[in-house]
């Protein structure tokens, strides 16, 4: 006869409480009714899971090696449980908690998330914005149930499963008039001696200098902002060039002056931007939905 998840129940019960009558207190039934359970889990499996003495119950070896076992089975009960409450018709409510890094939240979420809610009225949906590596840890940790972030930098690819939604290939941004404006193609040997104007958020400037060190070049770095705005201030008073994803390209800057940019996508290798969640998840149904409702919005270049 195979075991019963109430047979678990009772077992941990017992290991955490270290007497029958402790567990029978916990659990609110009978004492005989643990006992019973007990004895005819060791029937089953065929060890001895506690030793018994005057003062109460000590836990076997090979107790504590089922145990183990016994309360990853009835957490996983649980969140199946859960899940399960959360299919079916979304009116019924449901939570989706969402993580987001700074860059992406602008430029990406803002549109996919406004076409979620409309989709799912009742799905309550918490977001929280922060930096890849920390997304990382929420996600693994089971904090947040899914996150919108830049790929190229993941880090724990073995315990995360990715989906690219777009890819943003790198451009040129430069002030109105500069000498390269008028060039037919630019090579990153022109680039690598200008004053460059670095954006510091959502891990960009790491990419960046990756992106230079492949060609050899030491970034000559003027300014360094988190401010995608300043950027574009400063490169448009001749401060310095750029060189960012095309996702946050815009021709003005808020002054009002021009932002030219040049594609150098045949030199570097584009930005991914995509969904990340914690391998192995057992999904539910809102976020099912929201991934499902963000892969029709992948990019024509990605189908």
């Amino acid at each position: 006869m195979a075991f019963t998840l109430r047979q678990l129940q009772y077992f941990v019960a017992v290991a955490e409480q270290g007497t029958v009558s402790g567990a029978a207190h916990a659990m609110s039934i009978s004492q005989s009714s643990i006992t019973e359970a007990v004895k005819d889990l060791e029937h089953d499996l065929g060890v001895v899971l506690f030793e018994r003495h005057p003062r109460g119950l000590a836990i076997t070896q090979q107790g504590h090696q089922f145990l183990r076992h016994a309360t990853k089975i009835l957490a996983d009960v649980s969140e199946a449980r859960r899940v399960i409450r959360e299919t079916g018709d979304q009116t019924s409510g449901g939570r989706l908690q969402l993580g987001v890094t700074s860059l992406v939240a602008g430029y990406v979420l803002s549109d996919l998330l406004a076409r979620y809610r409309r989709a799912f009225p009742a799905i309550e949906v918490s977001t929280l914005e922060d930096d890849g590596p920390y997304l990382e840890h929420l996600l693994i940790g089971g904090e947040i149930d899914v996150a919108v972030m830049l790929l190229n930098n993941l880090r724990d690819r073995q315990a995360l499963q990715s989906e690219t939604l777009d890819l943003s290939p790198f451009s040129l941004w430069l002030p109105a008039g500069h000498d390269l404006v008028t060039r037919e193609a630019i090579a990153m040997e022109d680039v690598v001696g200008l004053p460059l104007i670095m954006l510091t958020t959502d891990e960009i400037e790491e990419a960046t200098r990756k992106l230079l060190d492949a060609f050899g070049a030491r970034p000559k770095v003027a300014f360094r902002t988190r401010s995608v705005e300043a950027v574009r201030s400063l490169v448009a008073t001749g401060a310095g060039v750029a060189i960012l994803p095309d996702m946050v390209y815009r021709p003005w800057s808020l002054e009002g002056d021009r932002i030219e940019a040049r594609d150098v996508s045949a030199s570097l290798p584009a930005i991914q931007v995509g969904l990340v969640w914690r391998r192995g998840l057992m999904v539910s149904e809102p976020l099912r939905n929201f991934i499902t409702l963000a892969q029709t919005q992948r990019s024509p270049r990605l189908r």
